[in-house]
């Protein structure tokens, strides 16, 4: 059974998951369905992100699709992603969307995965209009394109945070503002990208987005060290 993760359930994962989980529902795909976040939906959120209850996102999220989508095998693991887990959280064979506003996890998601035999990892980000879409596949113990770290030095050597490093008594990493209209567009790829993949592969390994330009432009990631 093919293991979906969504991992990062704020302003992309909020946008992305509904037609996701539609998607997989009426196509008929058998697979399960894994919302992973640590964090709280706080009312600041509202902007950006649709909750139907307060709680933790991917506990709320979970029950949300149960229930639109009766026999979609979904569930929840209300934690961050860490060194420590993510090798619990990311096999082998899965496919993962990354949707976290930092560098910090991504590295972490990103080295995993080089260590896997198998993962599609599509990873989303953005400021105010414009964002980027990466995509990393490995198959078979190969990388078939570039991870997320290989033309992203600001992946490769985060100076932020994750969220998981904050304590219990100090304020949550904080990422920059968002713009909804631009979550959708970096969802809207993201789920492009996947289609393709299920479709016979990504020809591509980035996607640079801009919605002030109305610009997607494509760009070739490959597996091979340059």
């Amino acid at each position: 059974m093919l293991e979906i993760k969504v991992i990062g359930l704020g302003g992309i994962g909020c946008a992305l998951l509904p037609p996701l989980a539609r998607y997989l529902y009426y196509a008929g795909t058998g697979c399960r369905l894994t919302l992973v976040d640590g964090d709280v939906f706080e009312q600041r959120n509202l902007p950006r992100q649709a909750f139907r209850a307060a709680g933790n996102k991917a506990r709320v999220k979970a029950e949300e699709v149960a229930r639109e989508f009766p026999g979609l095998s979904v569930r929840a693991i209300p934690e961050f992603v860490t060194p420590a887990n993510v090798a619990d959280l990311i096999r082998s064979g899965d496919a993962v969307f990354l949707g976290v506003d930092n560098h910090r996890t991504r590295k972490v998601v990103s080295d995993h995965c080089e260590r896997l035999s198998d993962i599609l990892l599509i990873s989303g980000g953005n400021e105010w209009t414009d964002g980027n879409v990466q995509v990393y596949c490995r198959q078979g113990g190969r990388d078939l394109s570039a991870p997320l770290t290989r033309f992203h030095p600001e992946i490769a050597s985060p100076g932020d945070g994750s969220p998981a490093d904050a304590s219990c008594d100090a304020a949550a990493v904080a990422g920059a503002p968002q713009l909804l209209f631009m979550n959708l567009a970096v969802a809207s790829a993201m789920l492009n990208a996947f289609y393709a993949w299920q479709q016979g592969g990504v020809p591509y390994g980035e996607v640079y987005l801009d919605i002030r330009a109305g610009r997607s432009q494509p760009v070739q990631r490959g597996g091979s060290r340059e």
